[in-house]
This record gives structure tokens, sequence and C-alpha cells, in this order.
């Protein structure tokens, strides 16, 4: 199976975004197919609620972006602090997802052009 006939993927996230880039229809060229934010959660008197409140919707936040990306054959994650780890954990536990080859590296926040050309370099 050639590259192209493959569902890649690209993700740049932190804790609060989430840039996701794949294949155009035609499988030709990747293209940004969506952004994802997490607002976080807000201030609590209880640390535990607060802390509770972070776990759901750091979930919710991997549940948006794995929407984006149906039938997942490679994946390659990158981005700021450890939460690409966690997405990755997250989509090895997800039935749907639990197949696809990941890969995942560190790098600073780039532009929408940058990415797509660092995740076509990743791929080719």
């Amino acid at each position: 199976m050639s590259n192209k006939n493959k569902k890649q993927f690209g993700v740049w996230m932190d804790s609060q975004n989430a840039t996701i880039v794949g294949r155009d229809e035609e499988g030709e060229t990747f293209i940004v197919l969506g952004h994802v934010k997490n607002n976080g959660a807000e201030k609590n008197s209880s640390e535990n609620a607060q802390n509770n409140q972070e776990i759901s919707l750091t979930h919710k936040f991997f549940k948006e972006i794995a929407s984006i990306m149906p039938n997942v054959d490679e994946i390659h994650i990158t981005g700021t602090g450890q939460i690409q780890e966690q997405f990755r954990n997250f989509l090895a536990e997800t039935a749907q997802y639990k197949n696809a080859i990941s890969t995942d590296d560190t790098s600073n926040k780039m532009s929408d052009e940058n990415l797509i050309t660092f995740i076509s370099n990743h791929f080719n």
C-alpha cells in the first residue's frame, strides 16, 4: 500500500490547542483539517473538583481531536509538554485507533504552513 493510500495524520498539540493535518480528498497533499481548543478547568475552591474537571476536559479534548481523524493508519504527534504521550495512550486504548502506528516528538508552536511541511516531510 503506498503512502498516498494510507490514512495519515499529524497533530501538533499542547495542553490547550491542537492542529490536525491530514491528506486531502485525492490523497495527494496534506492540508489542515481542523483546530481544537481546550480552555481548561475553571478555578474551583475544591482542588479535587478542579482536578476531576481537568481530567474530564482533557478527555473531551482528545475525543474532539480523534473525531476529525476517522480510520487512522498512521499518526505523528508533536508539540510541547507531555500531552502528546497522554494522547497517544488515549488512542491506544480506543478500539478504533489501537492498531494505528503512532510516533511522537516534541516541537515548538509552528504555523499551519510549517506544520503541513513538517508532517509531509515526516511521511515522505
